[in-house]
């Protein structure tokens, strides 16, 4: 949340500092989650008759945890690591004109790694539900020792994890924003870039989770969290602070719409309740199989979805407004620019080449979507 803010910050505001009030946010998150980390780390590593050392990762042979933990600590480092870089590249370099820049890549990694270690700590624990065929699931509780049989856990873990993946579908977007705005939903690059990141995220979270629409639940979470810092943050006032101003605006501009991931979801969540379940009538099939199933109509689906939004966001005056946000435009660019809302002559192609484009992209897709099945395979064993 503290990124999006500051991108929003970037574009309506302009100058900021190292403790300027998304980065304050950001520094939050890591420390909050590095020190519980590093907490639970230490106290298993000091506490050598602990009950917990014998179901943890050792590491360099000297600290015990879990797997999720020291992704959070490691994480946790290279986010504040980034701070004072980040500040440095500011003071030589002056305003940012793109995302990834090299301090935000560090520190893009390090809120990633975050993410996925949230994700990983909660799989260790959702996993020992894997077996609904078996005897009910007895967990010790940490302080009491006492067994808990608890459903509500069980459910409370599902849904926890979709959150976690959410928010790490979240960043992933919005590190491909620049390539992947409403501009270039009708350029073949968009798909293909598509094609190769989120077939294999969005399936391999899929077949780790135990919830019954996991992939729709995930792109659901995922877009509720790119749309609400925008619905909300653009209603606050907010006044450019470095020139040039060409658009002298007084309040918030969002950030973009993001991609309607969630139609495509539904259809993989359909299909893998058909073609996924050893107990459907169909049969397990091959993951070679259902790669190709899932990558090309993951990918033709979104193309039939995209293609028309990305017009309507981009030219439809009914898109300018609060909910679809096109109408945002940062302080530093023309508003009377020719193709603010038109498509420019840069981001069309010819009919042979976008068809060329997209057929590269149906191969992507269904290797994409064969290394995350492969993926989605080792979260399902990750058991500390």
């Amino acid at each position: 949340m503290g990124l999006l803010w500051d991108i929003m910050w970037h574009m309506s505001i302009g100058r900021d500092g190292l403790f300027a009030p998304p980065h304050v946010v950001i520094y939050v998150g890591a420390i909050v989650s590095g020190l519980f980390s590093a907490y639970q780390i230490l106290n298993l590593t000091l506490t050598k008759n602990h009950p917990g050392r014998a179901g943890a990762v050792p590491f360099w042979g000297v600290f015990y945890g879990s797997l999720g933990a020291m992704f959070c600590v490691w994480g946790a480092l290279a986010m504040l690591t980034s701070a004072p870089f980040d500040d440095w590249w500011h003071n030589t370099y002056g305003l940012d004109v793109q995302i990834l820049t090299p301090p935000h890549t560090i520190l893009a990694i390090g809120i990633m790694t975050v993410q996925f270690g949230a994700m990983v700590g909660v799989l260790a624990l959702q996993n020992q539900y894997r077996n609904p065929g078996g005897p009910p699931v007895q967990l010790i509780h940490q302080n009491t020792l006492q067994p808990v049989d608890d459903n509500r856990r069980a459910t409370r873990l599902k849904w926890l994890f979709a959150i976690a993946a959410g928010l790490l579908l979240t960043m992933l977007y919005t590190l491909l924003s620049e390539s992947m705005g409403m501009r270039e939903s009708h350029e073949s690059s968009y798909y293909v870039t598509a094609a190769i990141i989120f077939p294999f995220y969005l399936l391999a979270v899929g077949r780790a989770s135990l919830l019954r629409w996991p992939i729709t639940i995930i792109a659901g979470v995922y877009m509720l969290g790119m749309l609400i810092p925008s619905w909300v943050i653009q209603n606050f006032p907010a006044i450019p602070r470095l020139g040039p101003v060409l658009n002298p605006i007084t309040h918030y501009q969002p950030f973009v719409f993001p991609l309607l991931l969630i139609i495509p979801a539904l259809i993989i969540d359909w299909l893998m309740h058909r073609f996924d379940m050893p107990n459907t009538s169909s049969g397990k099939l091959n993951d070679w199989l259902l790669a190709g199933l899932y990558g090309v109509v993951f990918i033709i689906i979104l193309l039939a979805v995209q293609w028309p939004f990305g017009e309507f966001l981009q030219t439809s005056p009914y898109a300018r407004n609060g909910f679809f946000l096109s109408y945002s435009w940062t302080y530093n660019s023309p508003p009377d620019w020719e193709y603010r809302y038109a498509f420019s002559p840069r981001n069309t192609q010819l009919v042979a080449d976008f068809w060329i484009g997209f057929g590269k992209a149906l191969l992507y897709a269904t290797l994409s979507a064969r290394v995350g099945l492969l993926w989605g395979n080792w979260m399902k064993r990750i058991a500390r």
